[in-house]
Protein backbone atom coordinates (compact mmCIF):
# COMPACT_ATOMS: atom_id res chain seq x y z
CA UNK A 1 0.00 0.00 0.00
CA UNK A 2 2.82 2.38 0.76
CA UNK A 3 4.41 1.73 -2.64
CA UNK A 4 1.05 2.20 -4.39
CA UNK A 5 0.52 5.50 -2.56
CA UNK A 6 3.97 6.73 -3.58
CA UNK A 7 3.33 5.81 -7.22
CA UNK A 8 -0.05 7.60 -7.18
CA UNK A 9 1.43 10.76 -5.67
CA UNK A 10 4.24 10.95 -8.22
CA UNK A 11 1.89 10.26 -11.14
CA UNK A 12 -0.37 13.10 -9.92
CA UNK A 13 2.69 15.29 -9.50
CA UNK A 14 3.79 14.67 -13.12
CA UNK A 15 0.28 15.31 -14.51
CA UNK A 16 0.00 18.68 -12.75
CA UNK A 17 3.62 19.65 -13.46
CA UNK A 18 3.53 18.91 -17.20
CA UNK A 19 0.16 20.64 -17.61
CA UNK A 20 1.40 23.75 -15.80
CA UNK A 21 4.63 23.81 -17.85
CA UNK A 22 2.82 23.56 -21.19
CA UNK A 23 0.05 25.97 -20.24
CA UNK A 24 2.46 28.51 -18.75
CA UNK A 25 4.87 28.38 -21.67
CA UNK A 26 2.32 28.83 -24.49
CA UNK A 27 0.92 31.84 -22.63
CA UNK A 28 4.34 33.26 -21.77
CA UNK A 29 5.51 33.31 -25.40
CA UNK A 30 2.33 35.17 -26.41
CA UNK A 31 1.98 37.80 -23.67
CA UNK A 32 -0.23 40.07 -25.77
CA UNK A 33 -2.63 37.21 -26.48
CA UNK A 34 -2.80 36.45 -22.76
CA UNK A 35 -3.37 40.14 -22.08
CA UNK A 36 -6.30 40.19 -24.54
CA UNK A 37 -7.84 37.21 -22.75
CA UNK A 38 -7.47 38.92 -19.35
CA UNK A 39 -9.17 41.98 -20.83
CA UNK A 40 -12.02 39.74 -22.06
CA UNK A 41 -12.52 38.49 -18.50
CA UNK A 42 -12.47 42.03 -17.12
CA UNK A 43 -14.93 43.12 -19.78
CA UNK A 44 -17.31 40.30 -18.83
CA UNK A 45 -17.11 41.55 -15.22
CA UNK A 46 -17.54 45.20 -16.35
CA UNK A 47 -14.13 46.10 -14.92
CA UNK A 48 -12.22 46.73 -18.13
CA UNK A 49 -12.34 50.52 -17.91
CA UNK A 50 -10.81 50.47 -14.42
CA UNK A 51 -7.69 48.47 -15.26
CA UNK A 52 -4.99 49.95 -17.49
CA UNK A 53 -3.24 48.13 -20.32
CA UNK A 54 0.07 48.20 -18.44
CA UNK A 55 -1.51 46.38 -15.50
CA UNK A 56 -3.08 43.69 -17.68
CA UNK A 57 0.16 43.22 -19.61
CA UNK A 58 2.18 42.93 -16.40
CA UNK A 59 -0.35 40.45 -15.05
CA UNK A 60 -0.06 38.46 -18.26
CA UNK A 61 3.73 38.13 -17.97
CA UNK A 62 3.77 37.41 -14.22
CA UNK A 63 0.90 34.91 -14.19
CA UNK A 64 2.30 32.86 -17.05
CA UNK A 65 5.76 32.91 -15.44
CA UNK A 66 4.26 31.76 -12.13
CA UNK A 67 2.40 28.88 -13.77
CA UNK A 68 5.43 27.72 -15.77
CA UNK A 69 7.81 28.01 -12.81
CA UNK A 70 5.42 26.19 -10.48
CA UNK A 71 5.26 23.36 -13.00
CA UNK A 72 9.06 23.11 -13.07
CA UNK A 73 9.24 23.16 -9.27
CA UNK A 74 6.73 20.31 -9.03
CA UNK A 75 8.57 18.37 -11.70
CA UNK A 76 11.87 18.61 -9.82
CA UNK A 77 10.20 18.43 -6.37
CA UNK A 78 11.64 21.78 -5.29
CA UNK A 79 10.27 23.21 -2.02
CA UNK A 80 7.75 20.40 -2.02
CA UNK A 81 5.43 21.71 0.70
CA UNK A 82 5.20 25.28 -0.66
CA UNK A 83 4.94 24.23 -4.33
CA UNK A 84 2.20 21.68 -3.67
CA UNK A 85 0.14 24.16 -1.62
CA UNK A 86 0.50 26.89 -4.25
CA UNK A 87 -0.61 24.43 -6.93
CA UNK A 88 -3.66 23.52 -4.84
CA UNK A 89 -4.59 27.18 -4.28
CA UNK A 90 -4.17 27.96 -7.98
CA UNK A 91 -6.33 24.99 -9.00
CA UNK A 92 -9.05 25.90 -6.49
CA UNK A 93 -9.21 29.40 -7.97
CA UNK A 94 -9.08 28.25 -11.60
CA UNK A 95 -11.70 25.54 -11.07
CA UNK A 96 -14.09 28.09 -9.58
CA UNK A 97 -13.46 30.48 -12.50
CA UNK A 98 -14.01 27.81 -15.14
CA UNK A 99 -17.22 26.66 -13.43
CA UNK A 100 -18.49 30.21 -13.75
CA UNK A 101 -17.39 30.25 -17.41
CA UNK A 102 -19.15 26.97 -18.10
CA UNK A 103 -22.42 28.13 -16.51
CA UNK A 104 -22.53 31.77 -17.63
CA UNK A 105 -20.48 31.47 -20.86
CA UNK A 106 -19.30 35.12 -20.85
CA UNK A 107 -16.16 34.13 -22.79
CA UNK A 108 -16.24 31.27 -25.28
CA UNK A 109 -12.62 30.18 -24.84
CA UNK A 110 -10.91 30.34 -21.43
CA UNK A 111 -7.46 30.66 -23.03
CA UNK A 112 -5.85 28.21 -20.60
CA UNK A 113 -3.62 26.85 -23.38
CA UNK A 114 -3.42 30.05 -25.40
CA UNK A 115 -4.08 29.42 -29.10
CA UNK A 116 -2.25 26.08 -29.04
CA UNK A 117 -5.21 24.01 -27.82
CA UNK A 118 -8.77 25.36 -27.91
CA UNK A 119 -11.18 23.83 -25.38
CA UNK A 120 -14.82 24.55 -24.69
CA UNK A 121 -15.67 25.94 -21.28
CA UNK A 122 -17.11 22.61 -20.09
CA UNK A 123 -14.04 20.74 -21.36
CA UNK A 124 -11.85 23.20 -19.47
CA UNK A 125 -13.88 22.72 -16.30
CA UNK A 126 -13.55 18.93 -16.57
CA UNK A 127 -9.82 19.25 -17.08
CA UNK A 128 -9.50 21.47 -14.02
CA UNK A 129 -11.50 19.06 -11.84
CA UNK A 130 -8.97 16.32 -12.67
CA UNK A 131 -6.04 18.64 -11.97
CA UNK A 132 -7.65 19.76 -8.71
CA UNK A 133 -7.94 16.15 -7.57
CA UNK A 134 -4.27 15.57 -8.41
CA UNK A 135 -3.29 18.78 -6.57
CA UNK A 136 -5.16 17.60 -3.46
CA UNK A 137 -3.20 14.32 -3.50
CA UNK A 138 0.24 15.94 -3.77
CA UNK A 139 -0.63 18.63 -1.20
CA UNK A 140 -1.67 15.89 1.24
CA UNK A 141 1.64 13.99 0.96
CA UNK A 142 4.19 16.43 -0.54
CA UNK A 143 7.26 14.76 0.96
CA UNK A 144 6.58 11.56 -0.99
CA UNK A 145 7.42 13.33 -4.25
CA UNK A 146 10.75 11.95 -5.48
CA UNK A 147 13.45 14.59 -5.86
CA UNK A 148 15.17 14.99 -9.22
CA UNK A 149 17.63 17.53 -7.87
CA UNK A 150 19.34 17.80 -4.49
CA UNK A 151 18.28 20.50 -2.06
CA UNK A 152 21.67 22.17 -2.19
CA UNK A 153 21.45 22.72 -5.97
CA UNK A 154 17.78 23.57 -6.39
CA UNK A 155 18.52 27.31 -6.32
CA UNK A 156 20.11 26.90 -9.76
CA UNK A 157 16.88 25.49 -11.21
CA UNK A 158 14.80 28.21 -9.53
CA UNK A 159 16.84 31.11 -10.89
CA UNK A 160 17.37 29.56 -14.32
CA UNK A 161 13.63 28.92 -14.71
CA UNK A 162 12.61 32.46 -13.77
CA UNK A 163 15.21 34.02 -16.07
CA UNK A 164 14.30 31.78 -19.01
CA UNK A 165 10.54 32.30 -18.89
CA UNK A 166 10.73 36.06 -18.29
CA UNK A 167 13.21 36.53 -21.14
CA UNK A 168 10.94 34.43 -23.39
CA UNK A 169 8.03 36.78 -22.68
CA UNK A 170 10.11 39.93 -23.10
CA UNK A 171 11.54 38.71 -26.41
CA UNK A 172 8.05 37.88 -27.69
CA UNK A 173 6.93 41.38 -26.75
CA UNK A 174 9.87 42.95 -28.55
CA UNK A 175 9.62 40.80 -31.65
CA UNK A 176 6.83 38.25 -32.22
CA UNK A 177 5.74 35.02 -30.46
CA UNK A 178 8.27 32.24 -31.03
CA UNK A 179 5.46 29.82 -31.89
CA UNK A 180 2.49 31.05 -33.92
CA UNK A 181 -0.58 28.85 -33.36
CA UNK A 182 -3.03 31.25 -35.00
CA UNK A 183 -4.57 30.78 -38.47
CA UNK A 184 -2.55 33.77 -39.75
CA UNK A 185 0.88 32.15 -39.37
CA UNK A 186 3.57 32.46 -42.04
CA UNK A 187 2.73 30.10 -44.89
CA UNK A 188 -1.04 30.18 -44.25
CA UNK A 189 -3.36 31.00 -47.13
CA UNK A 190 -6.09 33.37 -45.97
CA UNK A 191 -8.48 32.40 -48.76
CA UNK A 192 -8.26 28.71 -47.92
CA UNK A 193 -8.67 29.49 -44.23
CA UNK A 194 -12.02 31.11 -45.04
CA UNK A 195 -13.38 28.15 -47.03
CA UNK A 196 -16.11 25.87 -45.66
CA UNK A 197 -15.58 22.23 -46.70
CA UNK A 198 -18.27 20.63 -48.79
CA UNK A 199 -20.75 18.76 -46.63
CA UNK A 200 -19.69 20.53 -43.43
CA UNK A 201 -22.34 20.92 -40.77
CA UNK A 202 -24.18 24.21 -41.08
CA UNK A 203 -25.32 26.34 -38.13
CA UNK A 204 -29.01 26.10 -37.25
CA UNK A 205 -31.20 29.12 -36.50
CA UNK A 206 -34.74 29.54 -35.30
CA UNK A 207 -36.74 32.69 -35.93
CA UNK A 208 -39.58 33.68 -33.64
CA UNK A 209 -42.22 36.22 -34.69
CA UNK A 210 -44.09 38.43 -32.24
CA UNK A 211 -47.59 39.20 -33.49
CA UNK A 212 -50.52 41.10 -31.99
CA UNK A 213 -54.30 40.71 -32.30
CA UNK A 214 -57.02 42.42 -30.28
CA UNK A 215 -54.43 43.75 -27.84
CA UNK A 216 -52.92 40.28 -27.24
CA UNK A 217 -49.36 39.48 -28.17
CA UNK A 218 -48.06 36.00 -28.92
CA UNK A 219 -44.92 34.39 -30.31
CA UNK A 220 -45.05 32.20 -33.39
CA UNK A 221 -42.59 30.26 -35.53
CA UNK A 222 -42.70 29.48 -39.23
CA UNK A 223 -44.42 26.19 -38.42
CA UNK A 224 -47.43 27.77 -36.72
CA UNK A 225 -47.50 31.22 -38.33
CA UNK A 226 -51.11 32.56 -38.06
CA UNK A 227 -53.36 34.17 -40.63
CA UNK A 228 -53.25 37.77 -41.80
CA UNK A 229 -55.55 38.98 -39.04
CA UNK A 230 -52.51 39.15 -36.78
CA UNK A 231 -50.30 42.27 -36.89
CA UNK A 232 -46.52 41.89 -37.03
CA UNK A 233 -44.71 43.53 -34.10
CA UNK A 234 -41.17 42.16 -33.99
CA UNK A 235 -38.99 39.10 -34.68
CA UNK A 236 -35.91 37.54 -33.15
CA UNK A 237 -33.49 34.92 -34.44
CA UNK A 238 -31.65 32.56 -32.13
CA UNK A 239 -28.90 30.12 -33.09
CA UNK A 240 -29.96 26.66 -31.93
CA UNK A 241 -26.94 24.66 -33.11
CA UNK A 242 -23.40 25.54 -34.07
CA UNK A 243 -22.05 24.45 -37.41
CA UNK A 244 -18.56 24.35 -38.87
CA UNK A 245 -16.70 27.61 -38.32
CA UNK A 246 -13.67 28.09 -40.60
CA UNK A 247 -10.38 29.12 -38.95
CA UNK A 248 -10.64 32.54 -40.62
CA UNK A 249 -14.22 33.78 -40.60
CA UNK A 250 -14.11 37.52 -39.98
CA UNK A 251 -11.45 38.86 -42.36
CA UNK A 252 -12.60 41.81 -44.45
CA UNK A 253 -11.04 45.01 -45.77
CA UNK A 254 -13.02 48.18 -46.40
CA UNK A 255 -11.50 51.40 -47.70
CA UNK A 256 -11.88 54.04 -44.99
CA UNK A 257 -12.81 56.89 -47.35
CA UNK A 258 -15.28 55.09 -49.62
CA UNK A 259 -16.39 52.01 -47.62
CA UNK A 260 -15.60 49.88 -50.68
CA UNK A 261 -14.91 46.21 -49.86
CA UNK A 262 -11.57 45.23 -51.40
CA UNK A 263 -11.10 41.91 -49.57
CA UNK A 264 -11.29 39.75 -52.69
CA UNK A 265 -9.12 42.16 -54.66
CA UNK A 266 -6.34 42.01 -52.05
CA UNK A 267 -6.45 38.24 -51.58
CA UNK A 268 -6.63 37.50 -55.30
CA UNK A 269 -3.65 39.72 -56.13
CA UNK A 270 -0.96 37.45 -57.62
CA UNK A 271 1.69 40.07 -56.87
CA UNK A 272 2.97 41.17 -53.46
CA UNK A 273 0.90 43.29 -51.07
CA UNK A 274 2.11 45.00 -47.89
CA UNK A 275 -0.42 45.18 -45.04
CA UNK A 276 0.43 47.46 -42.14
CA UNK A 277 -1.60 46.20 -39.16
CA UNK A 278 -2.65 48.48 -36.29
CA UNK A 279 -5.75 47.70 -34.23
CA UNK A 280 -5.54 51.15 -32.60
CA UNK A 281 -3.43 53.83 -34.24
CA UNK A 282 -3.75 56.02 -31.15
CA UNK A 283 -1.85 53.33 -29.19
CA UNK A 284 0.58 52.35 -31.95
CA UNK A 285 4.32 52.86 -31.57
CA UNK A 286 5.62 55.63 -33.82
CA UNK A 287 9.31 54.91 -33.15
CA UNK A 288 9.90 53.32 -36.56
CA UNK A 289 7.53 55.20 -38.85
CA UNK A 290 10.52 56.21 -40.98
CA UNK A 291 11.12 52.61 -42.00
CA UNK A 292 7.42 52.20 -42.74
CA UNK A 293 7.50 55.21 -45.05
CA UNK A 294 10.60 53.81 -46.81
CA UNK A 295 8.84 50.50 -47.42
CA UNK A 296 5.80 52.34 -48.75
CA UNK A 297 8.01 54.31 -51.16
CA UNK A 298 9.67 51.06 -52.26
CA UNK A 299 6.22 49.51 -52.87
CA UNK A 300 5.12 52.55 -54.89
CA UNK A 301 8.24 52.49 -57.06
CA UNK A 302 7.92 48.77 -57.82
CA UNK A 303 4.14 48.60 -58.31
CA UNK A 304 3.18 46.78 -55.10
CA UNK A 305 0.03 47.54 -53.11
CA UNK A 306 0.41 48.95 -49.60
CA UNK A 307 -2.51 49.31 -47.16
CA UNK A 308 -2.84 50.14 -43.50
CA UNK A 309 -5.55 48.04 -41.80
CA UNK A 310 -6.97 49.50 -38.61
CA UNK A 311 -10.08 49.59 -36.44
CA UNK A 312 -9.42 53.21 -35.43
CA UNK A 313 -11.73 56.15 -35.93
CA UNK A 314 -11.29 58.79 -38.60
CA UNK A 315 -9.89 61.17 -35.98
CA UNK A 316 -7.20 58.67 -34.95
CA UNK A 317 -6.27 58.10 -38.61
CA UNK A 318 -5.83 61.84 -39.19
CA UNK A 319 -3.68 62.14 -36.06
CA UNK A 320 -1.44 59.29 -37.30
CA UNK A 321 -1.09 60.97 -40.69
CA UNK A 322 -0.16 64.28 -39.09
CA UNK A 323 2.36 62.57 -36.79
CA UNK A 324 4.08 60.33 -39.33
CA UNK A 325 3.32 61.97 -42.67
CA UNK A 326 1.74 58.70 -43.87
CA UNK A 327 0.50 58.77 -47.49
CA UNK A 328 -0.60 55.13 -47.79
CA UNK A 329 -4.33 54.33 -47.93
CA UNK A 330 -6.18 53.31 -44.75
CA UNK A 331 -8.71 50.51 -44.54
CA UNK A 332 -11.07 49.34 -41.81
CA UNK A 333 -10.89 45.79 -40.44
CA UNK A 334 -12.33 44.16 -37.33
CA UNK A 335 -10.29 44.90 -34.20
CA UNK A 336 -10.20 41.29 -32.96
CA UNK A 337 -9.09 40.10 -36.38
CA UNK A 338 -6.21 42.57 -36.44
CA UNK A 339 -5.10 41.52 -32.95
CA UNK A 340 -5.18 37.90 -34.09
CA UNK A 341 -3.21 38.50 -37.28
CA UNK A 342 -0.08 39.86 -35.60
CA UNK A 343 0.99 40.56 -32.01
CA UNK A 344 2.48 43.97 -32.68
CA UNK A 345 1.07 47.48 -32.95
CA UNK A 346 1.91 48.26 -35.62
CA UNK A 347 3.01 45.10 -37.39
CA UNK A 348 3.69 44.39 -41.04
CA UNK A 349 2.52 41.55 -43.28
CA UNK A 350 3.70 40.65 -46.76
CA UNK A 351 1.21 38.52 -48.66
CA UNK A 352 1.10 37.12 -52.18
CA UNK A 353 -1.96 35.50 -53.76
CA UNK A 354 -3.55 35.37 -50.32
CA UNK A 355 -0.58 33.55 -48.72
CA UNK A 356 1.34 35.14 -45.84
CA UNK A 357 5.01 35.35 -46.90
CA UNK A 358 6.48 37.29 -43.97
CA UNK A 359 5.49 38.94 -40.67
CA UNK A 360 7.45 41.65 -38.85
CA UNK A 361 7.13 43.45 -35.56
CA UNK A 362 7.56 47.23 -35.65
CA UNK A 363 10.86 46.66 -33.79
CA UNK A 364 12.18 44.36 -36.52
CA UNK A 365 11.03 45.91 -39.78
CA UNK A 366 13.02 45.05 -42.91
CA UNK A 367 15.34 47.61 -44.46
CA UNK A 368 15.63 48.05 -48.24
CA UNK A 369 19.11 49.28 -49.11
CA UNK A 370 19.15 52.26 -51.52
CA UNK A 371 21.21 50.24 -54.00
CA UNK A 372 18.44 47.63 -54.12
CA UNK A 373 15.49 50.02 -54.21
CA UNK A 374 14.66 48.99 -57.78
CA UNK A 375 15.18 45.25 -57.24
CA UNK A 376 11.82 43.40 -57.21
CA UNK A 377 10.74 41.42 -54.17
CA UNK A 378 11.20 38.12 -56.00
CA UNK A 379 14.94 38.78 -55.81
CA UNK A 380 14.94 40.29 -52.31
CA UNK A 381 15.45 38.17 -49.15
CA UNK A 382 12.29 39.63 -47.62
CA UNK A 383 10.24 38.37 -50.57
CA UNK A 384 10.93 34.73 -49.71
CA UNK A 385 9.25 32.63 -47.08
CA UNK A 386 11.96 31.90 -44.48
CA UNK A 387 9.92 30.96 -41.41
CA UNK A 388 11.67 28.37 -39.26
CA UNK A 389 9.93 25.02 -38.90
CA UNK A 390 8.26 23.95 -35.67
CA UNK A 391 10.95 21.28 -35.22
CA UNK A 392 13.68 23.93 -35.37
CA UNK A 393 11.91 26.08 -32.81
CA UNK A 394 11.43 23.14 -30.45
CA UNK A 395 15.09 22.23 -30.85
CA UNK A 396 16.05 25.77 -29.88
CA UNK A 397 14.01 25.51 -26.67
CA UNK A 398 15.60 22.14 -25.94
CA UNK A 399 19.11 23.54 -26.39
CA UNK A 400 18.54 26.67 -24.31
CA UNK A 401 16.40 25.27 -21.51
CA UNK A 402 15.77 21.52 -21.45
CA UNK A 403 19.34 20.40 -22.15
CA UNK A 404 20.99 22.55 -19.42
CA UNK A 405 18.47 21.29 -16.85
CA UNK A 406 19.00 17.70 -17.98
CA UNK A 407 22.78 17.99 -17.70
CA UNK A 408 22.46 19.64 -14.29
CA UNK A 409 20.17 16.82 -13.12
CA UNK A 410 22.57 14.12 -14.34
CA UNK A 411 25.56 15.82 -12.69
CA UNK A 412 23.60 16.31 -9.48
CA UNK A 413 22.46 12.68 -9.34
CA UNK A 414 26.00 11.43 -10.03
CA UNK A 415 27.33 13.65 -7.26
CA UNK A 416 24.62 12.42 -4.87
CA UNK A 417 25.32 8.78 -5.77
CA UNK A 418 29.06 9.25 -5.21
CA UNK A 419 28.39 10.89 -1.87
CA UNK A 420 26.09 8.00 -0.87
CA UNK A 421 28.69 5.38 -1.85
CA UNK A 422 31.41 7.15 0.14
CA UNK A 423 29.16 7.43 3.16
CA UNK A 424 28.23 3.75 2.95
CA UNK A 425 31.91 2.73 2.78
CA UNK A 426 32.75 4.98 5.70
CA UNK A 427 29.99 3.45 7.81
CA UNK A 428 31.21 -0.04 6.93
CA UNK A 429 34.78 0.79 7.94
CA UNK A 430 33.59 2.37 11.21
CA UNK A 431 31.56 -0.76 11.92
CA UNK A 432 34.57 -2.97 11.24
CA UNK A 433 36.77 -0.90 13.54
CA UNK A 434 34.10 -1.05 16.23
CA UNK A 435 33.76 -4.85 16.00
CA UNK A 436 37.53 -5.48 16.12
CA UNK A 437 38.09 -4.63 19.84
CA UNK A 438 34.96 -6.59 20.71
CA UNK A 439 36.36 -9.71 19.04
CA UNK A 440 39.67 -9.36 20.92
CA UNK A 441 37.87 -8.97 24.24
CA UNK A 442 36.05 -12.23 23.59
CA UNK A 443 39.40 -14.11 23.38
CA UNK A 444 39.44 -14.43 19.59
CA UNK A 445 43.11 -13.50 19.30
CA UNK A 446 45.00 -14.36 16.16
CA UNK A 447 46.70 -17.81 16.21
CA UNK A 448 50.48 -18.23 16.44
CA UNK A 449 51.98 -17.35 13.07
CA UNK A 450 55.54 -18.37 13.96
CA UNK A 451 56.81 -21.25 11.80
CA UNK A 452 57.43 -24.44 13.72
CA UNK A 453 55.11 -23.71 16.66
CA UNK A 454 54.90 -25.96 19.66
CA UNK A 455 52.40 -28.20 17.88
CA UNK A 456 54.44 -28.23 14.71
CA UNK A 457 51.38 -27.09 12.65
CA UNK A 458 51.45 -24.98 9.57
CA UNK A 459 50.11 -21.42 9.44
CA UNK A 460 46.28 -21.51 9.45
CA UNK A 461 44.20 -20.21 6.51
CA UNK A 462 42.26 -17.76 8.72
CA UNK A 463 45.36 -15.91 9.83
CA UNK A 464 45.21 -12.11 10.04
CA UNK A 465 46.27 -10.01 7.07
CA UNK A 466 49.81 -8.84 6.73
CA UNK A 467 50.41 -5.08 6.81
CA UNK A 468 50.82 -4.96 3.05
CA UNK A 469 47.46 -6.69 2.48
CA UNK A 470 45.74 -4.34 4.93
CA UNK A 471 47.13 -1.39 3.06
CA UNK A 472 45.91 -2.79 -0.26
CA UNK A 473 42.39 -3.38 1.09
CA UNK A 474 42.16 0.09 2.56
CA UNK A 475 43.29 1.61 -0.72
CA UNK A 476 40.65 -0.29 -2.67
CA UNK A 477 37.90 0.89 -0.28
CA UNK A 478 38.96 4.51 -0.61
CA UNK A 479 38.76 4.28 -4.38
Amino acid sequence: MESAKKILINVCRLVVALTFIFSGYVKAIDPLGTQYKIQDYLGALHLGEYVSDMVTLGASVLLSALEFSLGIFLLFAIHRRVSSRLALLLMCFMTAVTLWLALANPVKDCGCFGDAVILTNWQTFGKNVILLACAVVIARWPLKMVRFISESNQWIVINFTFVFILLSSLWSLYDLPQFDFRPYHVGANIKKGMEIPEGAEQPQFETTFILEKDGERKEFTLDNYPDSTWTFVDSKTVQTAEGYVPPIHDFSIQVAETDDDITEEVLANTSYTFLLISPHLEKASDSNFGRIDQLYEYAEENGYKFYCLTASSEKAILQWQDLTGAEYPFCITDETTLKTIIRSNPGLLLIKDGTIIQKWSHNNLPVIEPAKASVPLERQPIGKMTEKSVAEKILRVVIWFVLPLFLLTVADRLWAWTKWVRRKRLLRRVKEEKNKPQAESNGEAAPDMTPGNSNGEATPDNATDTPSEKTEETTSLDI
